[in-house]
């Protein structure tokens, strides 16, 4: 039993870091497709661009476990299937479930490894990340220039434009003034819009300017007295090269993202949704004092905002001493009366809305701040747990259909992995936006595919054969004969007999 447990260890680890790696490499292609007009043409030094690579790819390591597990296990088990080993195993007395015992443990390790990695090493590198995309999306010399205003960061130059197309990197109303002579506003240049670009080598700006002026002011000093002759060109295109300084690449702090959700292990994210939270009923008590309701409304509406304490009085449901007929009230009253409060409940309604609609956004982003919280901390347990769950996926399924290599089982994790996915955005949308609870969303995938890893285990220790079309052509003779399909049958002949 232990040269067999050696065996299928070894079948398994080959196939796994294989596919782990693959994995790894197709998610750093969709995360260099996803970034790459934030790092091209930056002027970046090969080793800034390598470590943003890593960076990345340690971000995407909680999505190549589970998917290099599922394929790695049925890469194993359809592999061993087809070359009917399982066959032989199991005719000497062994059960599918002992044979997958060490991959057990394995998957279980590697599920423990991953949620330690997700909970300490990924907040870590995350902020890394973060600090050093932002640094390199802010790497264009470019965007100093600022609508508006007059920019002196250009060493020699004051330049002034009225707006800017940041996608096309055109200018409008642009004005400059020439301190390069070391003599103030003697060359002044206006034009109605001008291109923006860098060099390769980031050291110069090009600024291809049309349809301007330039106004210039010349020393003359062969003449008896001091003139300054003023001379006035008209251009439809002119270019200005630009020399930069100072501009190369700087890291920015971590600290502007360190208190990020991203950021945090589970215990500083559970300090932070406690202070999130005291934050918003602090808000949302504020909000609810500024509303005009009925009385016992208010005070229990400010109960359920509280701080929990065992001195808090539980909330109340008054009974009316005695009814009181609104309607015939109303109408016995006089028609300036009834016009007053008229009036007064509309002034009501209408600062409530108000209120309503200056808190509304406040408070909405508020609560998907606190989301986002919850949000991290599951889904460093359901994504580790994910590894588990596809390996009682895999393992069974590849038994099933007996095929090992890349072809069909890479088809057939592909299809799992983006129906896992798929289940899973929309468990976190609607846990997001407060339709689902926060735990049902987040483990909905879960709850789908953990039973469905069961069901295959169940069917590939029985030995049904799932996979095979004659069990489903008997499934469906069997239905066809069935009382139900009887029924169905007779009541469409009625209703055709009837028309």
């Amino acid at each position: 039993m232990k040269r067999l447990h050696i065996y299928i260890v070894k079948s398994f680890l080959g196939p796994f870091f294989m596919t782990f790696f693959i994995c790894m490499f197709v998610l750093l292609m969709q995360f260099l497709w996803k970034y790459v007009d934030d790092m091209v043409g930056k002027g970046l030094e090969w080793s800034i661009l390598g470590e943003l690579l890593f960076y990345a790819s340690f971000g995407l390591l909680p999505f190549a476990f589970p998917l290099a597990m599922l394929l790695a296990s049925i890469m194993t088990f359809g592999s061993l299937g087809e070359n009917y080993e399982l066959v032989a195993i199991k005719s000497s007395g062994i059960s599918l479930f002992r044979i997958m015992r060490p991959l057990i443990i394995i998957a279980f390790l590697i599920t423990v490894s991953a949620f330690y990695f997700a909970n300490n090493v990924l907040p870590r590198t995350n902020l890394r990340f973060i600090t050093l995309l932002w640094s390199v999306k802010q790497q264009r010399p470019e965007l100093v220039l600022k609508e508006g205003v007059f920019t002196n960061d250009i060493d020699g130059y004051s330049i002034r434009v009225d707006h800017k197309n940041k996608k096309t990197n055109m200018l409008y109303d642009v004005l400059i003034y020439d301190h390069t002579k070391n003599k103030s506003n003697e060359s002044v240049t206006v034009a109605d819009s001008a291109y923006l670009e860098m060099t390769e080598d980031k050291k110069y700006m090009v600024m291809t300017l049309y349809n301007g002026t330039n106004y210039e002011e010349e020393y003359n000093r062969h003449a008896s007295k001091r003139s300054y002759p003023h001379r006035k060109n008209v251009f439809e295109k002119q270019v200005i090269n630009i020399k930069v300084n100072n501009f190369e690449f700087k890291r920015r702090d971590e600290s502007i993202f360190r208190n990020s959700y991203r950021m945090l292990n589970i215990r500083q994210l559970l300090n932070a949704e406690d202070s999130l939270h005291t934050a918003y009923k602090k808000k949302l008590r504020s909000f609810i004092t500024k509303l005009t309701f009925n009385r016992v409304l208010i005070r229990n509406l400010l109960r359920r905002t509280t701080e929990d304490d065992s001195l808090r009085m539980k909330y109340e449901i008054e009974k009316p001493d005695t009814i009181f007929d609104f309607d015939q009230a109303f109408a016995s009253l006089g028609r300036w009366k009834k016009k007053e409060i008229i009036r007064e409940a509309i002034d009501e309604v209408r600062s409530n809305n108000q209120q309503i609609n200056m808190s509304q956004n406040n408070l909405y982003g508020l609560k998907k701040k606190i989301n986002k919280h919850e949000m991290e901390r599951h889904r460093k347990f359901s994504l580790s747990l994910a590894v588990f769950i596809f390996f009682f996926i895999g393992a069974p399924l590849g038994a099933i259909i007996r095929k090992g290599g890349l072809g069909m089982p890479v088809v057939i994790s592909i299809l799992l992995f983006i129906s896992y996915y798929i289940v899973s955005m929309i468990g976190e949308k609607s846990a997001r936006e407060d339709v689902w609870p926060m735990f049902s969303g987040m483990w909905f995938s879960s709850f789908i595919f953990f039973p469905i890893g069961v069901w295959l285990t169940y069917k590939a220790i029985t030995d049904s054969d799932i996979m095979k079309s004659e069990t489903y052509i008997d499934f469906f003779k069997k239905l066809k004969k069935s009382r139900l399909f009887s029924w169905l049958k007779k009541v469409n002949e009625d209703s055709s007999n009837n028309q």
